[in-house]
Protein backbone atom coordinates (compact mmCIF):
# COMPACT_ATOMS: atom_id res chain seq x y z
CA UNK A 1 0.00 0.00 0.00
CA UNK A 2 1.65 3.15 -0.92
CA UNK A 3 1.57 6.45 1.32
CA UNK A 4 -1.27 8.03 -0.47
CA UNK A 5 -3.31 5.06 -0.46
CA UNK A 6 -2.75 4.74 3.37
CA UNK A 7 -3.74 8.69 3.66
CA UNK A 8 -6.85 8.61 1.89
CA UNK A 9 -8.17 5.51 3.63
CA UNK A 10 -6.70 7.63 6.97
CA UNK A 11 -9.17 10.38 6.04
CA UNK A 12 -11.89 8.05 5.22
CA UNK A 13 -12.04 6.15 8.51
CA UNK A 14 -12.15 9.52 9.92
CA UNK A 15 -14.77 10.89 8.50
CA UNK A 16 -17.30 7.68 8.57
CA UNK A 17 -16.49 8.22 11.95
CA UNK A 18 -17.56 11.83 12.48
CA UNK A 19 -20.21 11.29 10.09
CA UNK A 20 -22.00 7.78 11.23
CA UNK A 21 -25.48 8.01 10.31
CA UNK A 22 -24.63 10.23 6.78
CA UNK A 23 -25.40 7.51 4.59
CA UNK A 24 -25.81 9.67 1.50
CA UNK A 25 -22.52 11.68 2.57
CA UNK A 26 -20.79 8.54 3.24
CA UNK A 27 -21.46 6.88 -0.11
CA UNK A 28 -19.85 10.47 -2.18
CA UNK A 29 -16.42 10.36 0.07
CA UNK A 30 -16.31 6.35 -0.37
CA UNK A 31 -16.86 7.22 -4.33
CA UNK A 32 -14.56 10.28 -4.33
CA UNK A 33 -11.51 9.25 -2.23
CA UNK A 34 -10.28 6.16 -4.10
CA UNK A 35 -10.30 7.41 -7.42
CA UNK A 36 -8.21 10.58 -6.47
CA UNK A 37 -5.45 8.71 -4.44
CA UNK A 38 -3.29 8.26 -8.47
CA UNK A 39 -3.19 12.13 -7.98
CA UNK A 40 -2.07 12.26 -4.82
CA UNK A 41 0.54 9.50 -5.45
CA UNK A 42 2.44 12.52 -7.99
CA UNK A 43 1.27 15.30 -5.71
CA UNK A 44 2.39 14.45 -1.89
CA UNK A 45 2.78 17.85 -0.88
CA UNK A 46 -1.59 17.73 -0.43
CA UNK A 47 -1.50 14.96 2.04
CA UNK A 48 1.58 16.41 3.77
CA UNK A 49 -0.56 19.19 4.23
CA UNK A 50 -3.69 17.21 4.91
CA UNK A 51 -5.62 19.15 2.02
CA UNK A 52 -7.97 16.52 1.81
CA UNK A 53 -9.21 16.73 5.63
CA UNK A 54 -10.05 19.92 4.62
CA UNK A 55 -11.79 19.92 0.87
CA UNK A 56 -14.13 17.14 3.03
CA UNK A 57 -15.34 19.20 5.73
CA UNK A 58 -17.64 21.90 5.11
CA UNK A 59 -16.92 25.76 5.51
CA UNK A 60 -20.25 26.14 7.40
CA UNK A 61 -23.41 24.21 8.10
CA UNK A 62 -26.22 26.28 8.98
CA UNK A 63 -30.08 25.11 9.84
CA UNK A 64 -32.99 27.01 10.90
CA UNK A 65 -36.91 26.92 11.50
CA UNK A 66 -39.28 27.74 9.07
CA UNK A 67 -42.51 27.89 10.55
CA UNK A 68 -45.31 29.00 8.34
CA UNK A 69 -49.64 28.86 8.04
CA UNK A 70 -51.55 26.26 5.43
CA UNK A 71 -54.50 27.28 4.05
CA UNK A 72 -56.62 26.15 7.73
CA UNK A 73 -54.72 28.72 9.28
CA UNK A 74 -53.05 26.55 11.31
CA UNK A 75 -48.65 26.29 12.20
CA UNK A 76 -46.69 24.14 10.16
CA UNK A 77 -42.54 23.91 11.29
CA UNK A 78 -40.09 22.48 8.66
CA UNK A 79 -36.30 22.49 8.63
CA UNK A 80 -34.24 24.79 6.66
CA UNK A 81 -30.50 24.17 5.03
CA UNK A 82 -27.59 25.79 3.51
CA UNK A 83 -24.57 23.93 3.29
CA UNK A 84 -21.80 26.12 2.21
CA UNK A 85 -19.00 23.63 1.67
CA UNK A 86 -16.15 25.17 -0.01
CA UNK A 87 -15.05 28.55 -1.26
CA UNK A 88 -12.01 28.51 -2.73
CA UNK A 89 -13.01 29.33 -6.19
CA UNK A 90 -15.58 31.48 -5.85
CA UNK A 91 -19.09 32.08 -3.66
CA UNK A 92 -20.94 29.16 -3.28
CA UNK A 93 -23.54 28.09 -5.91
CA UNK A 94 -25.58 25.30 -5.72
CA UNK A 95 -29.20 24.59 -5.72
CA UNK A 96 -32.10 24.71 -3.26
CA UNK A 97 -34.17 21.47 -2.84
CA UNK A 98 -37.45 20.92 -0.86
CA UNK A 99 -38.72 17.47 -0.46
CA UNK A 100 -39.77 15.38 2.28
CA UNK A 101 -36.17 13.15 1.81
CA UNK A 102 -33.96 16.28 2.75
CA UNK A 103 -31.68 15.96 5.74
CA UNK A 104 -28.43 17.02 6.48
CA UNK A 105 -26.49 14.17 4.89
CA UNK A 106 -28.44 14.34 1.49
CA UNK A 107 -27.37 18.09 1.41
CA UNK A 108 -23.73 17.57 2.50
CA UNK A 109 -23.42 14.98 -0.16
CA UNK A 110 -24.84 17.18 -2.66
CA UNK A 111 -22.55 20.01 -2.08
CA UNK A 112 -19.75 17.74 -2.12
CA UNK A 113 -20.41 16.67 -5.66
CA UNK A 114 -21.36 20.46 -6.55
CA UNK A 115 -17.76 21.41 -5.36
CA UNK A 116 -16.33 19.39 -8.20
CA UNK A 117 -18.98 19.90 -10.91
CA UNK A 118 -19.03 23.97 -10.14
CA UNK A 119 -14.99 23.66 -10.32
CA UNK A 120 -15.03 21.47 -13.87
CA UNK A 121 -17.45 24.12 -15.14
CA UNK A 122 -13.85 26.58 -15.55
CA UNK A 123 -16.80 29.27 -13.96
CA UNK A 124 -15.18 31.20 -10.80
CA UNK A 125 -18.07 29.17 -7.98
CA UNK A 126 -17.87 27.58 -5.12
CA UNK A 127 -19.91 24.74 -3.73
CA UNK A 128 -22.88 24.76 -2.01
CA UNK A 129 -26.38 23.28 -1.17
CA UNK A 130 -29.56 23.78 0.69
CA UNK A 131 -33.20 23.14 0.67
CA UNK A 132 -36.16 22.12 2.93
CA UNK A 133 -38.29 19.06 4.17
CA UNK A 134 -41.19 20.74 2.88
CA UNK A 135 -43.09 19.10 0.43
CA UNK A 136 -44.69 21.01 -2.35
CA UNK A 137 -46.67 18.72 -3.56
CA UNK A 138 -50.40 18.87 -2.62
CA UNK A 139 -49.70 22.45 -1.66
CA UNK A 140 -51.64 25.42 -2.39
CA UNK A 141 -50.11 28.47 -4.56
CA UNK A 142 -50.73 30.50 -0.89
CA UNK A 143 -49.20 27.90 1.13
CA UNK A 144 -46.22 27.40 -1.29
CA UNK A 145 -45.60 31.57 -0.81
CA UNK A 146 -45.92 31.58 2.54
CA UNK A 147 -43.00 29.13 3.13
CA UNK A 148 -41.29 30.21 0.63
CA UNK A 149 -41.37 34.00 2.28
CA UNK A 150 -40.59 32.32 5.80
CA UNK A 151 -37.57 30.44 4.31
CA UNK A 152 -36.09 33.34 2.74
CA UNK A 153 -36.88 35.41 5.97
CA UNK A 154 -34.02 33.47 7.90
CA UNK A 155 -31.64 31.91 5.09
CA UNK A 156 -31.22 35.91 3.72
CA UNK A 157 -28.90 36.40 6.30
CA UNK A 158 -26.32 34.55 5.24
CA UNK A 159 -26.40 34.94 1.40
CA UNK A 160 -25.53 37.31 -1.25
CA UNK A 161 -24.18 38.37 -5.06
CA UNK A 162 -20.77 37.51 -3.70
CA UNK A 163 -21.28 35.73 -1.33
CA UNK A 164 -23.55 32.04 -1.43
CA UNK A 165 -26.17 32.29 -4.84
CA UNK A 166 -28.99 29.46 -4.85
CA UNK A 167 -30.75 28.48 -7.71
CA UNK A 168 -33.45 25.49 -8.13
CA UNK A 169 -33.09 22.22 -7.67
CA UNK A 170 -36.32 19.56 -7.08
CA UNK A 171 -39.42 20.67 -5.83
CA UNK A 172 -37.93 24.46 -6.59
CA UNK A 173 -39.02 25.95 -10.19
CA UNK A 174 -39.16 29.52 -11.22
CA UNK A 175 -42.53 29.76 -8.90
CA UNK A 176 -40.47 29.10 -6.01
CA UNK A 177 -37.61 31.33 -6.65
CA UNK A 178 -39.83 33.90 -7.85
CA UNK A 179 -41.75 33.99 -4.17
CA UNK A 180 -37.77 33.49 -2.85
CA UNK A 181 -36.44 36.43 -4.55
CA UNK A 182 -39.38 38.90 -4.06
CA UNK A 183 -38.72 38.31 0.02
CA UNK A 184 -34.95 38.69 -0.41
CA UNK A 185 -35.97 41.94 -2.32
CA UNK A 186 -38.06 43.37 0.35
CA UNK A 187 -35.99 42.49 3.10
CA UNK A 188 -32.44 43.65 1.29
CA UNK A 189 -32.35 45.30 -1.62
CA UNK A 190 -32.82 44.61 -5.60
CA UNK A 191 -29.99 42.62 -6.85
CA UNK A 192 -31.17 40.18 -9.70
CA UNK A 193 -27.84 38.46 -8.98
CA UNK A 194 -28.44 36.77 -5.48
CA UNK A 195 -30.57 33.54 -7.14
CA UNK A 196 -30.28 32.30 -10.02
CA UNK A 197 -32.98 29.95 -12.26
CA UNK A 198 -35.01 33.34 -11.93
CA UNK A 199 -38.31 33.74 -14.73
CA UNK A 200 -36.98 35.97 -17.64
CA UNK A 201 -39.30 38.45 -16.55
CA UNK A 202 -37.05 39.74 -13.67
CA UNK A 203 -33.20 39.04 -15.31
CA UNK A 204 -33.58 35.09 -15.35
CA UNK A 205 -31.09 33.08 -18.34
CA UNK A 206 -33.18 32.26 -21.59
CA UNK A 207 -31.85 28.71 -21.95
CA UNK A 208 -31.94 28.01 -18.00
CA UNK A 209 -34.83 25.42 -17.98
CA UNK A 210 -33.42 22.90 -20.39
CA UNK A 211 -29.95 23.84 -19.31
CA UNK A 212 -29.26 20.42 -17.36
CA UNK A 213 -31.11 18.26 -19.86
CA UNK A 214 -29.52 20.04 -22.72
CA UNK A 215 -26.16 19.56 -21.38
CA UNK A 216 -26.31 16.07 -20.44
CA UNK A 217 -27.23 15.14 -24.20
CA UNK A 218 -23.98 17.14 -25.42
CA UNK A 219 -21.67 15.50 -22.99
CA UNK A 220 -22.56 12.59 -24.90
CA UNK A 221 -22.50 14.18 -28.34
CA UNK A 222 -18.74 14.46 -27.52
CA UNK A 223 -17.85 11.42 -26.41
CA UNK A 224 -19.85 9.57 -28.88
CA UNK A 225 -17.93 12.27 -31.49
CA UNK A 226 -14.87 11.09 -30.72
CA UNK A 227 -16.41 7.17 -31.28
CA UNK A 228 -17.03 8.55 -35.21
CA UNK A 229 -20.61 8.09 -33.76
CA UNK A 230 -24.24 10.34 -33.68
CA UNK A 231 -27.10 9.78 -31.67
CA UNK A 232 -28.93 8.82 -34.91
CA UNK A 233 -31.48 5.81 -34.58
CA UNK A 234 -30.13 5.60 -31.26
CA UNK A 235 -32.98 3.90 -28.28
CA UNK A 236 -32.61 5.75 -25.47
CA UNK A 237 -34.21 5.41 -21.86
CA UNK A 238 -34.54 8.35 -19.19
CA UNK A 239 -36.35 8.15 -16.28
CA UNK A 240 -37.73 10.76 -14.41
CA UNK A 241 -40.12 13.99 -15.63
CA UNK A 242 -38.75 16.97 -14.08
CA UNK A 243 -36.99 19.70 -15.82
CA UNK A 244 -33.90 17.55 -16.57
CA UNK A 245 -35.52 14.52 -18.02
CA UNK A 246 -38.23 16.65 -20.10
CA UNK A 247 -35.26 18.43 -22.06
CA UNK A 248 -33.04 15.69 -22.07
CA UNK A 249 -35.91 14.15 -24.52
CA UNK A 250 -36.18 17.33 -25.83
CA UNK A 251 -32.56 17.59 -27.01
CA UNK A 252 -31.92 13.79 -28.04
CA UNK A 253 -34.79 13.84 -30.55
CA UNK A 254 -33.32 17.15 -31.96
CA UNK A 255 -30.01 14.52 -32.66
CA UNK A 256 -31.56 12.46 -33.81
CA UNK A 257 -31.94 9.29 -31.12
CA UNK A 258 -35.12 7.63 -29.70
CA UNK A 259 -36.00 8.26 -26.32
CA UNK A 260 -38.55 5.56 -25.27
CA UNK A 261 -39.45 5.97 -21.14
CA UNK A 262 -39.67 8.60 -18.55
CA UNK A 263 -40.55 8.04 -15.00
CA UNK A 264 -42.38 9.73 -11.73
CA UNK A 265 -42.58 8.62 -8.07
CA UNK A 266 -45.33 6.46 -9.29
CA UNK A 267 -43.78 4.43 -12.26
CA UNK A 268 -42.79 4.33 -15.65
CA UNK A 269 -44.01 4.89 -19.13
CA UNK A 270 -42.54 2.68 -22.30
CA UNK A 271 -43.62 4.80 -25.64
CA UNK A 272 -42.01 2.27 -28.40
CA UNK A 273 -42.84 4.97 -30.75
CA UNK A 274 -41.08 7.11 -28.29
CA UNK A 275 -41.99 9.51 -26.03
CA UNK A 276 -44.67 12.36 -26.80
CA UNK A 277 -43.00 15.43 -25.84
CA UNK A 278 -45.61 17.68 -25.95
CA UNK A 279 -47.78 15.83 -23.87
CA UNK A 280 -44.94 15.18 -21.52
CA UNK A 281 -44.90 18.88 -21.25
CA UNK A 282 -48.48 19.67 -20.90
CA UNK A 283 -48.81 16.98 -18.27
CA UNK A 284 -46.14 17.81 -15.57
CA UNK A 285 -45.42 22.04 -16.90
CA UNK A 286 -49.22 22.89 -17.65
CA UNK A 287 -51.33 20.26 -15.82
CA UNK A 288 -49.05 19.71 -13.15
CA UNK A 289 -50.21 15.72 -13.12
CA UNK A 290 -48.91 12.59 -12.71
CA UNK A 291 -47.99 9.98 -15.69
CA UNK A 292 -51.09 7.92 -15.61
CA UNK A 293 -52.81 10.85 -17.76
CA UNK A 294 -50.20 9.97 -20.40
CA UNK A 295 -51.78 6.40 -21.33
CA UNK A 296 -54.97 7.97 -21.32
CA UNK A 297 -54.16 10.12 -24.63
CA UNK A 298 -51.64 7.50 -25.80
CA UNK A 299 -53.25 4.04 -25.49
CA UNK A 300 -50.31 2.28 -26.91
CA UNK A 301 -47.54 3.46 -24.66
CA UNK A 302 -47.41 1.35 -21.73
CA UNK A 303 -47.98 2.46 -17.60
CA UNK A 304 -46.06 0.41 -15.22
CA UNK A 305 -47.38 1.55 -11.71
CA UNK A 306 -44.91 1.29 -8.57
CA UNK A 307 -42.59 0.22 -10.45
CA UNK A 308 -38.90 1.75 -12.13
CA UNK A 309 -37.43 1.98 -15.69
CA UNK A 310 -34.41 0.29 -14.57
CA UNK A 311 -35.74 -2.81 -14.36
CA UNK A 312 -37.64 -3.06 -17.28
CA UNK A 313 -35.83 -5.37 -20.22
CA UNK A 314 -35.91 -3.55 -23.63
CA UNK A 315 -32.74 -3.17 -26.19
CA UNK A 316 -31.50 0.54 -26.02
CA UNK A 317 -27.69 1.80 -25.80
CA UNK A 318 -28.06 4.74 -23.81
CA UNK A 319 -29.35 5.07 -20.52
CA UNK A 320 -30.00 8.59 -18.97
CA UNK A 321 -30.93 8.53 -15.23
CA UNK A 322 -32.41 11.66 -14.58
CA UNK A 323 -34.73 11.95 -11.62
CA UNK A 324 -32.73 11.30 -8.10
CA UNK A 325 -29.97 9.44 -6.13
CA UNK A 326 -29.44 5.84 -5.87
CA UNK A 327 -32.02 4.71 -8.50
CA UNK A 328 -29.78 2.88 -10.61
CA UNK A 329 -28.35 -0.14 -7.93
CA UNK A 330 -26.28 -3.23 -8.67
CA UNK A 331 -29.51 -5.41 -9.95
CA UNK A 332 -30.48 -2.60 -12.41
CA UNK A 333 -27.30 -2.13 -13.74
CA UNK A 334 -27.10 -5.65 -15.02
CA UNK A 335 -30.40 -5.56 -16.34
CA UNK A 336 -28.66 -2.03 -18.09
CA UNK A 337 -25.56 -4.66 -19.97
CA UNK A 338 -28.12 -7.05 -20.40
CA UNK A 339 -30.33 -4.21 -22.61
CA UNK A 340 -26.87 -3.72 -24.48
CA UNK A 341 -26.58 -0.26 -23.01
CA UNK A 342 -23.32 1.00 -23.79
CA UNK A 343 -23.08 4.78 -22.41
CA UNK A 344 -24.73 5.72 -18.52
CA UNK A 345 -25.10 9.37 -18.44
CA UNK A 346 -26.56 10.72 -15.49
CA UNK A 347 -28.43 13.75 -15.50
CA UNK A 348 -29.23 13.46 -11.50
CA UNK A 349 -26.98 13.60 -8.62
CA UNK A 350 -25.16 10.31 -7.58
CA UNK A 351 -28.48 8.67 -9.46
CA UNK A 352 -26.31 5.26 -9.76
CA UNK A 353 -25.16 2.87 -6.33
CA UNK A 354 -21.25 2.74 -6.04
CA UNK A 355 -21.55 -0.76 -6.74
CA UNK A 356 -23.63 -0.34 -10.01
CA UNK A 357 -21.00 2.65 -11.18
CA UNK A 358 -18.26 -0.05 -10.52
CA UNK A 359 -19.48 -2.32 -12.41
CA UNK A 360 -20.61 -0.30 -15.85
CA UNK A 361 -16.63 0.56 -15.78
CA UNK A 362 -15.70 -2.91 -14.97
CA UNK A 363 -18.05 -4.28 -17.80
CA UNK A 364 -16.33 -1.50 -20.00
CA UNK A 365 -19.60 1.28 -20.29
CA UNK A 366 -18.54 4.47 -20.90
CA UNK A 367 -19.85 5.85 -17.31
CA UNK A 368 -20.73 9.72 -17.83
CA UNK A 369 -20.61 10.77 -13.50
CA UNK A 370 -23.30 13.31 -12.31
CA UNK A 371 -20.80 15.51 -10.94
CA UNK A 372 -19.40 16.00 -15.22
CA UNK A 373 -22.51 15.05 -17.28
CA UNK A 374 -24.80 17.46 -15.55
CA UNK A 375 -22.90 20.79 -14.88
CA UNK A 376 -24.85 22.05 -17.52
CA UNK A 377 -27.17 23.64 -14.76
CA UNK A 378 -25.08 25.44 -12.80
CA UNK A 379 -22.97 26.58 -15.93
CA UNK A 380 -25.97 28.58 -17.33
CA UNK A 381 -26.64 29.77 -13.60
CA UNK A 382 -22.89 31.08 -13.56
CA UNK A 383 -23.78 32.53 -16.90
CA UNK A 384 -27.12 33.85 -15.36
CA UNK A 385 -25.18 36.29 -12.92
CA UNK A 386 -22.84 37.09 -15.82
CA UNK A 387 -25.77 38.49 -17.66
CA UNK A 388 -27.12 39.74 -14.32
CA UNK A 389 -23.87 41.66 -13.54
CA UNK A 390 -24.29 43.36 -17.22
CA UNK A 391 -27.82 44.17 -16.64
CA UNK A 392 -27.88 42.25 -20.02
CA UNK A 393 -29.97 39.42 -21.21
CA UNK A 394 -28.51 37.06 -23.98
CA UNK A 395 -30.37 35.44 -26.50
CA UNK A 396 -30.76 31.58 -26.34
CA UNK A 397 -28.67 30.74 -29.22
CA UNK A 398 -25.79 31.98 -27.25
CA UNK A 399 -26.48 31.06 -24.19
CA UNK A 400 -27.06 27.57 -26.27
CA UNK A 401 -23.69 28.21 -27.39
CA UNK A 402 -21.94 28.57 -24.65
CA UNK A 403 -23.40 25.87 -23.21
CA UNK A 404 -22.13 22.81 -25.53
CA UNK A 405 -18.89 24.65 -25.25
CA UNK A 406 -18.38 24.23 -21.70
CA UNK A 407 -20.31 20.58 -21.68
CA UNK A 408 -17.18 20.08 -24.54
CA UNK A 409 -14.59 21.19 -22.00
CA UNK A 410 -15.52 19.37 -19.20
CA UNK A 411 -15.87 16.30 -21.27
CA UNK A 412 -12.39 16.36 -22.82
CA UNK A 413 -11.42 17.22 -19.08
CA UNK A 414 -12.07 14.39 -17.96
CA UNK A 415 -10.96 12.52 -20.76
CA UNK A 416 -7.56 13.77 -20.96
CA UNK A 417 -7.24 13.76 -17.60
CA UNK A 418 -8.12 9.84 -17.24
CA UNK A 419 -5.62 8.79 -19.87
CA UNK A 420 -3.25 11.29 -17.93
CA UNK A 421 -3.42 8.61 -15.06
CA UNK A 422 -3.84 5.29 -16.95
CA UNK A 423 -7.24 4.82 -16.43
CA UNK A 424 -8.53 5.86 -20.54
CA UNK A 425 -12.53 5.83 -20.42
CA UNK A 426 -12.99 6.04 -16.44
CA UNK A 427 -15.05 9.18 -16.31
CA UNK A 428 -15.33 9.21 -12.78
CA UNK A 429 -11.77 8.65 -11.95
CA UNK A 430 -11.11 11.81 -14.18
CA UNK A 431 -14.04 13.99 -13.44
CA UNK A 432 -12.91 13.71 -10.01
CA UNK A 433 -9.14 13.84 -10.27
CA UNK A 434 -9.55 17.28 -12.66
CA UNK A 435 -12.03 18.69 -9.83
CA UNK A 436 -9.89 18.08 -7.10
CA UNK A 437 -6.91 19.60 -8.86
CA UNK A 438 -8.27 22.81 -9.67
CA UNK A 439 -9.94 23.11 -6.04
CA UNK A 440 -7.00 21.95 -4.38
CA UNK A 441 -4.30 24.40 -6.12
CA UNK A 442 -6.82 27.42 -5.09
CA UNK A 443 -6.71 26.21 -1.32
CA UNK A 444 -2.98 26.38 -0.82
CA UNK A 445 -2.39 29.54 -3.25
CA UNK A 446 -5.33 31.19 -0.38
CA UNK A 447 -3.41 29.56 2.78
CA UNK A 448 -5.67 26.60 3.28
CA UNK A 449 -8.42 28.61 4.70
Amino acid sequence: MTNASEYAKNVQEKIHQRNSHETEFLQAIDEFLPTIIPFLENHPEYAAQNLVSLITEPERVIQFRVPWQDDQGNWQVNRGYRIQFNSALGPYKGGLRFHPSVNLSILKFLAFEQIFKNALTGLPIGGGKGGSDFDPKGKSDGEIMRFCQSFMLELSKYIGPNTDIPAGDIGVGKREIGYLYGTYKRIKQYDAGVLTGKPLEFWGSKGRAEATGYGVVYFVKHLLNDLNEDFHQKVAMVSGSGNVATYCIEKLYQLGALPVTCSDSSGFIYDEEGIDLALLKDIKEVRRERLTEYVKARPNAKYFPGETVWDFEVAAELAFPCATQNEIGLDQAKVLVKNGVRIVAEGANMPSSLEAADYFIEEGLYYCPGKAANAGGVAVSALEMSQNSQRLQWETEKVDQELDKIMKNIYENCRDTAKEHQAENNFMLGANIAGFKRVAEAMVIQGLV
